[in-house]
């Protein structure tokens, strides 16, 4: 029999934990010169594309390509294939030797690898060759959790602490998102100025320790760049607990489809109506069922897919609007890096100083299905 408060897919003994978080990122350019040096032309002046890039909430993305320099517009998926397969593999290999550097984790202590993403295709794929150049054993497990859109950090998160949980052995998450190669040609679609409005490129590496060692307490960010690796001391994050929810009802409401011309997205207004129905219930559930009261000290890492999808969530769980602060600093500083997101606002949140020993933090994401997946993460104790 389950205990109460706990979830039937709990594994005995002490919870997996995050212990180190590594972020690599292309080169930033403002939101500001995206528009007056491509996208004011792109859109022949729209006076909506205008309003739209105004009230995105991004002040500065990454990009692999900057379509100022260097437009993709009418690349084939052949081309924007062979881009990815150059750039996806060498910002992996930043985020995750960052990542291994914070944690003070050996490459050939690495029991799996798994990686997210939406963004392309090669085989032999990102997994492969970034564990060929940080030197992982030729025996380590490899996962490639492809095409599940913003959302497949939660569900990568699910299968590295499982494999954690089983064999004791630590293990590597990264999303590597390269949203920036899919610059679509010139069009009045509403739903693709959205789109170009909000995506930027970015890779985020997690590493995944068995409960119970003395890294438990306290671990590091690493963060590569133009300058390098640093490391600040931040709390390390139990993994407790996940869930998800799709309404296949609405499955043409977001949808990613490979074209001739690279990955065309579809984004229908009604997104922020259909989560607003679920995402309450989820949350509810997630916490009832592990044992956590709604008014305990909880931390909110929302995936910002946009300005509504926080507003949404804001209101829907009637949360302060200080609770999305992490988000809308992403979503300002990033953009919108697909899968690779609510890693980067998990990171955030780390670093404000308020999540205390026994805090829990909930991550929420969303993406094609509709699908909702919901993360309980505490602070370990002690």
């Amino acid at each position: 029999m389950v205990s109460p408060g706990r979830p039937s897919s709990a594994v005995p003994g002490p919870a997996p934990v995050i212990t180190a978080f590594g972020v690599a990122v292309p080169e930033p350019v403002s939101q500001h010169h995206l528009w007056d040096g491509f996208f004011r032309d792109h859109f022949a002046g729209s006076r909506l594309a205008r309003r739209v890039f105004d009230s995105a909430g991004v002040a500065r993305r990454h990009t692999v390509v900057n379509p100022i320099t260097e437009p993709p517009t009418h690349w084939t998926t052949a081309e924007r294939m062979s881009r990815y397969a150059v750039e996806a593999p060498a910002l992996g290999r930043r985020a995750v030797a960052a990542a291994l550097e914070a944690a003070g984790l050996d490459a050939d202590a690495v029991g799996m690898l798994a990686v997210a993403s939406c963004t392309g295709y090669d085989t032999p794929g990102v997994d492969i060759r970034v564990a060929s150049a940080l030197g992982l054993r030729p025996d380590t497990r490899r996962l490639l959790v492809g095409h599940m859109g913003c959302y497949a950090a939660l569900p990568g998160l699910g299968s590295v602490t499982d494999y954690v949980a089983a064999h004791g052995r630590p293990a590597v998450l990264l999303c590597a998102e390269l949203t920036t190669l899919h610059l679509q040609p010139p069009t009045t679609d509403p739903q693709q100025v959205v789109t170009h409005a909000l995506f930027g490129d970015a890779a985020v590496a997690v590493v995944v320790r068995p409960g119970g060692s003395p890294e438990d307490g306290a671990s590091t960010t690493g963060t590569t760049g133009t300058t390098g690796i640093t490391g600040k001391a931040e709390p390390s994050l139990e993994v407790v607990d996940l869930a998800s929810h799709t309404d296949a009802d609405t499955g043409g409401h977001m949808t990613w489809r490979i074209t001739d011309l690279g990955f065309r997205m579809g984004l229908a207004p009604e997104v922020p109506e259909v989560l607003a129905k679920h995402v309450r219930p989820v949350v509810t559930e997630l916490l009832a069922r592990n044992g956590v009261a709604p008014d305990s000290p909880i931390g909110w890492a929302v995936h910002p897919g946009g300005p509504r999808i926080l507003d949404t969530v804001r209101d829907e769980l009637d949360l302060p609007e200080s609770a999305l602060a992490s988000s809308r600093e992403v979503l300002s500083g990033y953009g919108n890096c697909s899968s690779a997101t609510v890693l980067l606002v998990l990171d955030h949140l780390r670093g404000t100083g308020g999540l205390v020993p026994g805090a829990h933090v909930v991550a929420l994401a969303f993406g094609p299905g509709l699908t909702l997946w919901a993360a309980l993460l505490r602070v370990p104790v002690g």
